[in-house]
């Protein structure tokens, strides 16, 4: 059985399809990874300032002082968010030490005594564990994937 690929070019200007087939073959992916990493930025600094919800759609648990969720402590996981890019990869995330624990979520227990004890509520609270739940705010939602895609697809539309 042969195998094959066939590419047909139908140009009447032989000059004019080399020079798109160029500006393929010479493409820096820089400057589209920085564009990708930059609106992957913005999209995770909306999921946490207006969104309020997990990439897959789901919102998040609501917190006993029914404050806006992941702003209350002064802004620290919402200033961490930055991105970083090459000509390989497209990254962004949260820099701030404890932004696992919102993606995540965890279970924190006393180490040293058998309560934790801490002040909230304009009194003080004794428990033996207290859960943080997972509000997840790095990934990428199916209007994320789009909004990505549509940017590809730009800025390819512009090497023409």
């Amino acid at each position: 059985m042969d195998l094959g690929v066939s590419i047909t070019v139908e140009a009447r200007d032989v000059a004019e399809a080399r020079r798109l087939l160029d500006a393929y073959v010479s493409f820096d992916a820089g400057p589209l990874m920085e564009e990708i990493a930059a609106l992957g930025e913005s999209q995770t600094r909306r999921r946490i300032s207006e969104e309020k919800t997990a990439p897959d759609g789901t919102p998040w648990a609501p917190n006993r002082a029914g404050t806006p969720i992941l702003t209350e402590t002064g802004q620290h996981l919402l200033a961490s968010v930055a991105f970083h890019s090459s000509a390989e990869e497209a990254v962004w995330g949260a820099a701030w030490e404890h932004a696992h624990v919102h993606q995540e979520g965890v279970v924190i227990t006393a180490k040293s005594a058998p309560y934790l004890t801490f002040f909230a509520g304009g009194k003080f609270i004794s428990k033996k564990s207290v859960t943080i739940p997972a509000r997840p705010f790095v990934g990428l939602s199916e209007d994320n994937r789009a909004e990505i895609e549509d940017l590809v697809t730009d800025h390819f539309g512009r090497l023409r």
